[in-house]
């Protein structure tokens, strides 16, 4: 096998990997059970990480990696700051439509994947803000303090991740992230 190969293999088996969790979460799973379903060995999936746990995490980085190109890449050639905030957290969202609610709750409750998430949704906090002060600097927010929306947002962003939007507002992930959207869209903007 060249190492060309092997390199798609293990992309190849990430994806499926993202796929199966996404769909019906990990906590349930065993590593026989993941086997399985991939149609490879268990020494196959010890190539990729060295424990379930590690698998896990694995996983999730690369499922998050994925998710931030696309969002960045939905962005690339839109203008204007209503727009680019618009499309930035609705990208957000539709990132993680493919997330089962059974996922989410195996993420939040594993320390490890956890911590990835907390990580990409400080990430997308950061980015807000700076979108909020590209917008700002054109011209195109009224009067706010741009640094206290976007901890808004990065505090509404951490209760999305956290679950506690869902549990509250029976929102799943993504649409939270369209209503966040909205809201800071036609805040800011006066829309």
């Amino acid at each position: 096998m060249t190492a060309a190969h092997a390199t798609a293999r293990r992309a190849e088996l990430f994806d499926q990997l993202v796929e199966l969790f996404l769909s019906e979460g990990f906590a349930h799973l065993t590593l026989d059970d993941i086997a399985s379903r991939l149609r490879c060995s268990k020494s196959t999936l010890y190539t990729l990480a060295g424990s379930k746990e590690q698998l896990v995490r694995a996983a999730t980085v690369h499922f998050f990696r994925g998710a931030t190109d696309r969002v960045e890449a939905s962005i690339a050639g839109v203008h204007g700051f209503a727009d680019r905030l618009t499309a930035y957290l609705s990208a957000v969202g539709v990132a993680l439509e493919p997330a089962s609610s059974k996922y989410m709750d195996d993420l939040a409750a594993f320390a490890p994947a956890r911590e990835v998430y907390e990580q990409n949704t400080a990430f997308a906090a950061k980015r807000v803000q700076d979108l909020i002060d590209d917008g700002a600097a054109a011209g195109e927010v009224r009067s706010v303090h741009a640094a206290f929306v976007a901890d808004v947002a990065a505090s509404t962003m951490a209760r999305i991740q956290s679950r506690e939007v869902a549990s509250r507002t029976g929102l799943d992930d993504s649409q939270a992230y369209s209503e966040l959207a909205q809201l800071l869209t036609n805040g800011i903007t006066g829309r």
